[in-house]
């Protein structure tokens, strides 16, 4: 990984160029207190937003360590082939017109590929890149507004989009910006290896990625090692849809492991949380920065309304959030506070006769967050509008609130119902009163499941199984692909192919019955009418033989007694590695839309981690007195298929069981499909 500190943290900035990108880059390391020394450059002018100019790089008085380079893109290859050669830090290429232009310039490939030679071995951000902006230490390589301040600690956001990097820029949540970076083409540095710069300065706490695309997973492994190392966690919103989900014209798996099911088991095998939203996003980043990820997912809520407690406790439906019961301590405690009139409960509707008595609303709350089994605390509150409405009788929660959290010692959140209604200035005093000002009902309790997940222990995994590169695909016949399982101890049934009709009967001679009948050379067989089962004769196998539309056919031993059927699918995703699909398996494939998918290479654990998260699970468990699935025998199946795809993962496109007819003591692969290219 390049060294990308001198970058990120530097003590000098040049910019180069005399446009109003580079004068706004200028005014803003002025504005925010940079306190190093700050270089124009530009031949013809005098100055640049008050800073006298230097007419090339050579005349600078000093190496710069952060370069900004807002000149056109053929300039802007000599200027960083010259800073390379100085030992510059490194720079921000703000230029366009390099790959991401190559379809309307043609030209564009050639210029990045001058550009990365130029810079060899100092580090460049973009091109195409808005830059990225310090507010540690004042240092802004950013031509553009922004809504930030400095700090002395916060959380990191990363983006692809410069646009969307100037928005989130923009809130007013009360969450401290330690850095908003964007990484434009990516053509020297990548995403991951920015983050990483991000985090190990130790005044980030946390990290926030918008995720466009992953260019390099084994980049991304090391940038979440790098986060576990450190203890700081990594929330991040992933866009868009992988290529390979839009291959679904022959499997099943395609159809399932579609949309986003890579990116969401990336991911999770990286301990990182995804979220959902912008919002969610920030607000996830902002409880992690002010108490870090949480012990468990157990909370307490109060609030002075019922309607809000309601509110509270439907709501967490949604999440993976626990309110536990109150004990015999925490009911005293508030039953002393309360009175004789207030139903106890968790979520709390303490009502609001205590509203306005500071001593009496501390003694609640400290109550009810002193459990044993509370792990954090939310004060239900929506503050009034300051321009229309007194706030003067809110002052009471906000007092009460620090007086319970250095009390207790718990995080404490004051949890506005409504965005709106935590308005910046009440943020910051809730801040300064030691608590955290959470925005939005759903993103807030969103947050609290995310901090609750990223605290629990974790192993990574072992370093992803990644695939080859794309070949010419040609799809195994079934007895092939089952041949080729097999070899990796996936148990088949017992077959025999016919090549015509004269040859059934003789591929039925010793043959158990009954007989499961198949038609050769069909994508879905069962769709096509190329399936004929529980076939006892050789008559019966030879009339259901000339109503198939094939010449060839397959004959398979029946297996009977099954207690569910799953499918288990791997597909080649260029995106995030091989993604094994589990799911409700047969002809409810489609109709239950029932699966789960993790990367590959697995564990027995995860395996069955994945199979208890299907909805047939009770069915594999034993239902209602029936017999359960050998669930051993289901494992040891979908670890013979990991054997085949890690043996062949250089050509790997697909593999799909479907069904995997699960018995009491057994699991028989009944179909499958392998697609696979060629050396």
């Amino acid at each position: 990984m390049p060294d990308l500190s001198r970058l990120f943290r530097p003590s000098s900035i040049a910019v180069v160029g005399g446009g109003d990108w580079c004068a706004s880059v200028i005014a803003q390391c002025l504005k925010m207190g940079f306190d190093g020394p700050i270089w124009a450059v530009h031949p013809k002018r005098d100055a640049v937003a008050g800073v006298p100019t230097v007419a090339g790089l050579e005349d600078l008085p000093g190496v710069p360590d952060a370069t900004f380079i807002g000149v056109n893109r053929n300039i802007t290859i000599d200027t960083v082939r010259t800073l390379r050669d100085m030992g510059a830090g490194g720079a921000v290429c703000f230029a366009s017109g390099f790959r991401e232009a190559q379809a309307e310039t043609g030209d564009g490939d050639s210029l990045q590929e001058a550009l990365l030679e130029a810079a060899g071995d100092m580090p460049i951000v973009g091109p195409n890149c808005y830059g990225f902006i310090n507010y540690l230490d004042g240092a802004l390589l950013w031509p553009d507004q922004h809504g930030g301040q400095r700090c002395t600690k916060g959380v990191a956001i990363l983006t692809q989009s410069s646009n969307m990097a100037i928005n989130l820029t923009m809130q007013t949540r009360g969450l401290p910006l330690a850095y908003v970076a964007t990484a434009g083409n990516q053509a020297q540095v990548g995403a991951s290896e920015i983050g990483q710069s991000l985090l190990e300065d130790d005044r980030v706490t946390a990290l926030g990625m918008h995720i466009e695309g992953i260019g390099d997973l084994r980049a991304f492994e090391a940038l979440a090692a790098t986060a576990q190392r450190l203890g700081k966690p990594i929330v991040a919103l992933k866009a868009g849809r992988s290529e390979q989900a839009q291959k679904a014209a022959v499997s099943h798996t395609a159809s399932l492991a579609g949309s986003d099911a890579g990116a969401r088991a990336l991911l999770q095998r990286l301990g990182i949380a995804q979220v959902s939203s912008l919002t969610e996003l920030l607000e996830t980043l902002k409880l992690l920065h002010f108490a870090g990820a949480l012990p468990s997912n157990r909370i307490v809520s109060m609030s002075c309304s019922g309607g809000e407690a309601s509110l509270m406790a439907d709501t967490a439906l949604d999440y993976d959030i626990s309110f536990p019961p109150l004990d015999a301590a925490q009911a005293a405690g508030l039953r002393k506070a309360l009175g004789p009139m207030v139903a106890l409960a968790n979520p709390l509707d303490y009502h609001t006769f205590i509203w306005t008595d500071t001593d009496a609303m501390t003694a609640t709350f400290s109550a009810i967050l002193g459990g044993a089994e509370a792990d954090m605390g939310c004060i239900v509150v929506d503050f009034p509008r300051e321009d229309r409405c007194s706030a003067a009788a809110w002052d009471c929660v906000i007092e009460a609130a620090q007086a319970t959290t250095q009390a207790t010692g718990k995080p404490l959140a004051l949890l506005a119902t409504l965005p709106d209604a935590c308005p910046e200035s009440f943020a910051t005093r809730i801040i300064d009163a030691g608590c955290i000002p959470m925005l939005g009902m759903n993103d807030a309790l969103a947050a609290i499941s995310h901090a609750a997940w990223l605290g629990k222990d974790r192993d990574f995994a072992e370093p992803l199984l990644l695939p080859g590169a794309s070949h010419t695909i040609r799809v195994l016949s079934e007895a092939e692909a089952k041949a080729a399982l097999a070899d990796h101890e996936l148990p088949v049934p017992a077959a025999r192919r016919a090549e015509s009709l004269s040859e059934l009967a003789d591929a039925m001679a010793g043959m158990p019955t009954p007989v499961v009948l198949k038609a050769e050379g069909l994508a879905h067989k069962s769709d096509a009418g190329g399936v004929a089962l529980n076939l006892a004769t050789v008559s019966d196998v030879q009339d259901a033989a000339q109503a198939m539309p094939s010449d060839t056919f397959l004959i398979e031993e029946m297996i009977t007694g099954g207690v569910v059927e799953i499918l288990i699918g791997v597909l080649r995703d260029p995106a995030h590695g091989f993604v094994l699909t589990l799911a409700a398996g047969g002809v409810l494939t489609e109709i239950l839309q029932d699966s789960a998918s993790v990367l590959l290479p697995t564990s027995e654990a995860n395996i069955m981690k994945a199979l208890n998260r299907l909805r047939i699970a009770p069915q594999l468990h034993g239902y209602r007195g029936k017999p359960g699935a050998d669930l051993p025998s289901i494992v040891n199946a979908v670890l013979a298929v990991q054997s085949y795809v890690t043996a062949h993962a250089a050509q790997l496109e697909e593999v799909e069981i479907n069904p995997l007819i699960c018995t009491p003591t057994r699991a028989v692969a009944a179909d499958a499909l392998i697609r696979i290219g060629d050396l």
